[in-house]
Order: C-alpha cells, then sequence, then structure tokens
C-alpha cells in the first residue's frame, strides 16, 4: 500500500526554502561586512553610499583640489628652500671678494697671485652652485629646469666667457681701465653662443625668462611664482654704474676679472680702476642678491602658510566627507563577528531540517 506525502512535508520543504533564503542574505551582509572591514569604505561605488552619495560628490572634487594645491606647495616650498641655501653660499663669496678688493691696492704683488688663483677657484664653485639641483630639478633652471643653466661647470675657466674676459684683462696695460672695464662688461653681458657661459635658454634677455618665471597654483584660479634665475634677475633690479643688470653675471664676472689679474699688473696705470670697479660692482652683487633672496623668503613664507591653511581645510572637509564614505571599524568588527555567528546558525538550522528526509513522511505498513 503506498502512502502519500502530507501537508506536513510540504511545510518541511517551505522551511527548508525559508532557511536558506535566510542564509543567502545573511551570506550577503556578511560578504558586505567582510569588504567594509577590509577596505574600511561604506561602498565601492556612489550608488552604494545611499544618502551619504550627494556629500562625496559634492566635497570630493574640492578636497581633492585641495590636496594637489597643498602637495604642490610643499615640493615648491623645499625647492625654494633648497635655493635659499645656494643664495647663502654664492652671497657668502660675493661678500668676501667685495671685503677683499680693498686690499688688492698697494699690497705686496704676490698677493694679487694669491687672491687671483683664490678667485678662479670660486668662480668653478659659483657656476656649480647654479646648476644646484632638487632632485631632477635644477632650482635656478627657470622654466627650463630639467638642464644646467651652467653647462660644464667644471669647465668655465676653459669657457669664452672666461678667456675672453682673462684676454681683455691681460691687455690692461696697453688698453687702460676704462676701455678693459667696458671690455669684461660688455663679454658677460652677451649672450652670444661661444661667450655666454650659460645654456641657450638662460642667454635670454631678461625680461623673457623672469615672464616664464614657474609658479605653483594656491587656489582656484590663484598662482604664485617661484624659484631664481641663474642669468637674470627675478624680482629685484641691479643699480650702479658697472652691472650686466644680472647680480649672477656681475659676481662671475668680478670673479673672472680678479682671477686673470696677475702680480706684474700691480704698477700698470689701470689696475687701480680695475679694481675699484670690481669693488663698486661687487657692492651692487652684495646688495641686489639679499633683496631677490629676501623676496624669495617672503614668498616661500607665505607659502608655508596658505599650505597650512589648506591642510586645515582639507582636515575639515575630510571629517564631513568620512561618515558618508568610511565605517565605523569598531562597530563594523562588531557586527562581522554577529552576522559571522548568525550564518553559523543558519547553516545548522538548514543541516538539522536536512536530516527530516522524505522517508520520515512516509506512511509505514
Amino acid at each position: 500500500m503506498s502512502g502519500a506525502i502530507g501537508p506536513t512535508a510540504y511545510a518541511g520543504y517551505g522551511a527548508m526554502t525559508s532557511l536558506i533564503a535566510d542564509a543567502q542574505t545573511v551570506r550577503q551582509k556578511l560578504d558586505r561586512l567582510t569588504t567594509q572591514a577590509s577596505t574600511g569604505l561604506i561602498a565601492q561605488t556612489y550608488a552604494g553610499l545611499g544618502s551619504g552619495a550627494s556629500v562625496s560628490l559634492d566635497l570630493h572634487p574640492q578636497l581633492a583640489a585641495m590636496q594637489t594645491w597643498q602637495t604642490n606647495i610643499n615640493a615648491a616650498t623645499g625647492t625654494m628652500g633648497v635655493t635659499q641655501t645656494a643664495m647663502t653660499q654664492l652671497q657668502s663669496i660675493a661678500s668676501s671678494f667685495y671685503a677683499q678688493m680693498n686690499t688688492l691696492n698697494g699690497v705686496n704683488p704676490s698677493n694679487v697671485d694669491t687672491v687671483a688663483a683664490s678667485a678662479r677657484q670660486a668662480l668653478v664653485q659659483v657656476a656649480g652652485l647654479l646648476d644646484t639641483t632638487d632632485g631632477n630639478t635644477y632650482v635656478f633652471g627657470g622654466a627650463d629646469s630639467t638642464n644646467p643653466p651652467v653647462p660644464n661647470p667644471n669647465n668655465i675657466l676653459t669657457s669664452g666667457f672666461y678667456t675672453q674676459i682673462n684676454t681683455a684683462v691681460g691687455g690692461l696695460g696697453g688698453a687702460g681701465a676704462a676701455a678693459t672695464v667696458a671690455s669684461t662688461l660688455a663679454i658677460s653681458s652677451s649672450n652670444a653662443a661661444g661667450t655666454s657661459p650659460f645654456s641657450a635658454y638662460m642667454s635670454q634677455p631678461a625680461a623673457s625668462l623672469v615672464a616664464q618665471i614657474p609658479a605653483v597654483q594656491t587656489g582656484a584660479g590663484q598662482t604664485q611664482s617661484i624659484g631664481l634665475l641663474a642669468s637674470a634677475n627675478t624680482y629685484v633690479g641691479s643699480t650702479g654704474s658697472s652691472t650686466t643688470g644680472s647680480y649672477a653675471r656681475d659676481l662671475m664676472r668680478a670673479l673672472a676679472t680678479v682671477g686673470s689679474l696677475s702680480s706684474s699688473q700691480v704698477s700698470d696705470t689701470g689696475f687701480q680702476g680695475v679694481v675699484a670697479d670690481t669693488y663698486t660692482s661687487l657692492g651692487g652683487v652684495v646688495t641686489a642678491m639679499a633683496q631677490d633672496a629676501g623676496v624669495l623668503g617672503n614668498q616661500q613664507t607665505a607659502l608655508t602658510a596658505i599650505g597650512t591653511q589648506l591642510g586645515d581645510q582639507t582636515t575639515a572637509l575630510t571629517a564631513q566627507v568620512s561618515p558618508a564614505e568610511n565605517v565605523d571599524m569598531a562597530q563594523t568588527l562588531s557586527n562581522l563577528s554577529l552576522v559571522q555567528t548568525q550564518l553559523q546558525s543558519s547553516y545548522q538550522l538548514i543541516s538539522g531540517q536536512s536530516a527530516l528526509s522524505l522517508v520520515k513522511f512516509l506512511p509505514i505498513g
């Protein structure tokens, strides 16, 4: 005699289906919580953020822009710090030789040779300092910051710049002070290839170089120029009766001039005139350098303040965005543990229910 499956059996299958569906729901919740615990994010897409999506969409672009500006400012102030260090060394060299100029007149001729040798060494040092880098950036390179402003600085004493000044100073006895000074000034002012000690880019009119000075974005539609130039003044002009208009060129000219003097020229009538002109020129170098470096320092201070302000604003925006995007990790881990327990219980119920096989519902006999 065969039996029939009664309502109880169907109820058992209905309970199994319900248990499996509940387990799947718990499993999905577990997967979501596991992902949240590993990423710290409420969801991977804006759609999953629910009501927080509008906050995220509104504030994220502002936050990203501020973070970019802050990163750029930090990089710029770092480069400016490297520039200031190099400028301090350049100023030290200029000040040292400015002080020595007064000692060249009426001294033992052998001292002239000593100072000249020191000036030649200093010229090599200055050429190297103008090639100072911050990472891969030449800090005095202006818009051409990936190339050295002074090619082959170690060979500056064999360059056309030095050898032409050396020739001009060598003819001091016959040409006289005025002509010699005019010649060295013209050589130092020249941007001609083979004469200028600077790269082709740096051998441009000062106005062109200053117009291309790098700038850093500090806000929406706001920028600030940064850096100094190897061959031209950036912010403050050089003044005086004997200047190329560039304190770097003037310093190199002075060192090349002194480096070309010899003890045999001390008695030449033009010797004192050349020394006096060099002294005057170096005085202008010291003043202009200090002023240009001062402006750069003020800009660095201002940028640092802006960077701090952006940091505060970024923190404030992050505090607004975080609740919309980020989970409460402590609560999430607690929920994860609870759901894991729930899922285990669901599996146990399913396992227990499956033990109620169809055979138990069939009549015996």
